[in-house]
C-alpha cells in the first residue's frame, strides 16, 4: 500500500489567501539556474570534439523566452563574464556575445510579441548556430577548418536539447512563483 503524502505537502502549491511568491526567490532564481548552467564545463565530460551544449545560454534564451521582461538587456554582460571565466573561452567573447544575444532577443520580443513555439524554436535556433560559430571563430577555430566541421554536432544537439532547458526553465519558474510569504 503507498504511503499517504503528507497534507503540507499537498498544499505547497495551492494558491491561498493572503499569501504570495517571495520576493528575493522571485528574483534570484533566473540568474542562478543561468549560472549553474554555466558551470557545466567543469563537469569531467571527456570527448574528442566540442559536444557539450552551452546550457547556461540555453537557459539564458528559455527565460529571455518564457519571461520577457525577468531579466534586463544589461544581464548577458555579468553572466557572460561568469561563463567566460568557466569556460575556457578568451575573456570578453562570451559578455559580447550574451549581450548581443540579450539585445536580439529583446529586439524581437517588441517586434513579434505573439509568437508560437515553432517561432520561438527558430529563432532561439538561429541565435544558439550565430553564438556558437561566433564562439568558435574567437577561439580562433577558422584557422582550422576541420575543427567548424567538428562543431556540427553540437550545434545539432544544442538546437534539440533547447526545448528541454525551456522546460527546465519553466519548472523552476514554478517553483519561483510559489506562495510562501504571509502578505
Amino acid at each position: 500500500m503507498p504511503v499517504p503524502i503528507p497534507e503540507q505537502l499537498k498544499n505547497l502549491a495551492r494558491p491561498r489567501i493572503n499569501r504570495a511568491p517571495s520576493p528575493v526567490l522571485a528574483l534570484s532564481l533566473p540568474w542562478l539556474l543561468v549560472m549553474l548552467g554555466s558551470l557545466t564545463p567543469a563537469l569531467p565530460v571527456i570527448a574528442s570534439a566540442p559536444i557539450m551544449p552551452p546550457l547556461g545560454f540555453l537557459f539564458l534564451l528559455g527565460w529571455l523566452h518564457l519571461r520577457p521582461g525577468i531579466m534586463p538587456v544589461w544581464a548577458g554582460l555579468p553572466l557572460g563574464l561568469l561563463d567566460d571565466l568557466f569556460s575556457g573561452q578568451p575573456l570578453g567573447s562570451a559578455m559580447m556575445l550574451w549581450s548581443l544575444a540579450t539585445i536580439g532577443m529583446d529586439f524581437v520580443e517588441t517586434r513579434f510579441p505573439w509568437r508560437g513555439f515553432m517561432q520561438n524554436w527558430l529563432v532561439a535556433s538561429t541565435v544558439i548556430a550565430g553564438y556558437l560559430l561566433m564562439a568558435a571563430w574567437f577561439a580562433a577555430v577558422h584557422r582550422q577548418p576541420g575543427l567548424l566541421l567538428a562543431m556540427l554536432p553540437q550545434i545539432a544537439l544544442s538546437i534539440l536539447i533547447y526545448p528541454i532547458a525551456v522546460q527546465v526553465v519553466g519548472l523552476i519558474d514554478r517553483l519561483r512563483l510559489i506562495p510562501v510569504r504571509v502578505v
